[in-house]
């Protein structure tokens, strides 16, 4: 790339940058871009980067993958009902371990390595997810009742990057596994998040699976019944999606699906004139 189109890229970047500056973006991060390690630091990077130019920048954060292979080590087999993983006792405090205690720190320590500053936090903290039991058949996976956002406001007003990993509380000391997704619609929605990036494994919502040329960009909420009668939308992109609605009924004003294996993709979508993935309004 030579000078000039280098000043073409940091010049289209401005309004952009001008539209998020002082906004608070919510990352739902997950897949691929977490366990491929030079994508894990590309994509802290671009977060670091957002935050340097005055966008306050939660990360919400799963570790499903993690999780499974810690509770393998133990001996203990993973079982699903609904794509929710059932969380016995034991089963709750390997996802604490592995996600606060593990998946979180190392999170915090990458971002503090290329320069950014980060705290890791969980839901329990402060109260900031409050939860109470989802299904019985599922043991400690919870429902959201409460989300507190002073905490994540306070950390993100001393220029923190808050980094959440999504284990609940409640009021009597029980411990709750939430889903990723549904924590960081919540959490956006809560904050009056300007927009949340959920980064999946797919390059967003396409009329066929197989052909990236079918990709829909934007997608109105009300079209989305539509998409899962035509089976567009089908199987796990349907608690992705609903999760997206979620968020935007809660107040976040754009919701994107953008992939996690594109390295800068969260730059990409957020501060050029192509973007990529798709947006829900």
């Amino acid at each position: 790339m030579d000078n000039a189109k280098r000043a073409q890229v940091l010049t289209e970047a401005l309004p952009y940058i001008q539209e998020y500056a002082g906004k608070i973006v919510v990352v739902k991060y997950g897949g691929n871009a977490m366990k491929n390690p030079e994508l894990k630091k590309a994509v802290m990077g671009d977060i670091v980067l957002l935050s340097m130019i005055g966008v306050k920048v939660v990360v919400v954060h799963g570790g499903g993958p993690e999780i499974s292979d810690m509770l393998k080590k133990t001996g203990k087999q993973s079982e699903f009902v609904d794509g929710l993983r059932v969380t016995d006792d034991e089963t709750m405090d390997i996802v604490q371990m592995v996600l606060s205690g593990k998946v979180g720190k190392d999170l915090v320590s990458l971002v503090q390595s290329i320069g950014g500053k980060a705290i890791g936090i969980s839901g329990v903290d402060a109260g900031i997810i409050e939860a109470k039991i989802l299904d019985e058949r599922l043991g400690n996976v919870g429902e959201i009742t409460a989300i507190n956002t002073k905490p994540v406001l306070d950390l993100l007003d001393l220029g923190y990057i808050p980094i959440i990993s999504t284990i609940a509380g409640d009021k009597s000391g029980n411990r709750y596994n939430i889903n990723a997704d549904t924590a960081a619609a919540q959490i956006a929605g809560r904050l009056g998040a300007e927009s949340m990036l959920a980064m999946t494994d797919i390059a967003g919502l396409m009329e066929d699976k197989d052909d990236l040329s079918t990709l829909i960009p934007t997608v109105r909420i009300e079209e989305i019944p539509v998409f899962i009668e035509k089976g567009v939308i089908s199987g796990g992109m349907i608690p992705k999606v609903q999760s997206c609605v979620e968020a935007i009924e809660h107040g976040v004003k754009k919701v994107f699906i953008i992939d996690g294996r594109v390295p800068h993709s969260i730059l990409i979508e957020l501060l050029t004139d192509e973007g990529l993935g798709t947006m829900f309004i």
